[in-house]
């Protein structure tokens, strides 16, 4: 495994050296809970060094919560620069989900501190902003950059749904971070929607 590890670790980085190479300074970009039914949509931007030590890279929903936690410090403290932003429930509501994530990730780019070069976007579909940027289909599987965005958004994302817990305890939005598994839907039909559900991807289940 630690084998395996090394080599996805050296794949990336040779993905992201290809870019680094012919635009100089890229950063990736990823989102994190445009499926959830409720919460905020966040996103992140991360440049880091070209020749990184972090190991264990990879799409942030195939790592454990703790790793995730680990890297997640890590990539903060080795970063050349790392932005972590959000579209609010009433963004998503109003723009639609796909659009509040584009706008989070713009937010995400525009919040570095250092002006990137290029810009590695997770997916199929590009933020608007004033820099040269490219979707990679799984990204997060694929470049380093992409996979640090992704662990940034995906963990700061769940400690803000610890956080919503405390407020709506009934939900147990620590257990399942607002997606629809049986166990939120149960609850939903038991409580009806609080105020950070998004009303719009509720049609289906509540009455």
């Amino acid at each position: 495994m630690r084998e395996e590890t090394l080599q996805r670790r050296q794949a990336m980085l040779a993905f992201d050296k290809l870019f680094v190479q012919k635009y100089g300074k890229i950063c990736g970009v990823d989102e994190a809970g445009r499926g959830p039914l409720a919460g905020d949509v966040y996103a992140a931007a991360v440049i880091l060094p070209e020749n990184h030590d972090i190991i264990g890279l990879d799409d942030s929903k195939k790592l454990s919560e703790k790793r995730r936690e680990l890297l997640f410090t890590e990539i903060q403290e080795k970063a050349i620069a790392f932005c972590i932003a959000t579209a609010s429930i009433a963004e998503i509501e109003i723009y639609n989900i796909l659009q509040a994530s584009l706008l989070a990730m713009k937010r995400a780019v525009e919040g570095l501190q250092v002006v990137p070069d290029y810009a590695l976007i997770d997916g199929n579909q590009l933020p608007k902003i004033n820099i040269s940027m490219q979707c990679i289909i799984k990204g997060d599987a694929t470049s380093a950059s992409i996979a640090a965005a992704s662990v940034l958004a995906k963990v700061a994302r769940d400690n803000y749904m610890k956080e919503q817990a405390k407020l709506y305890p009934e939900y147990l939005f620590e257990k399942h971070k607002g997606y629809g598994t049986a166990q939120h839907r149960k609850l939903l039909l038991e409580h009806g929607a609080c105020p950070i559900h998004r009303k719009s991807f509720l049609r289906n289940i509540l009455p």
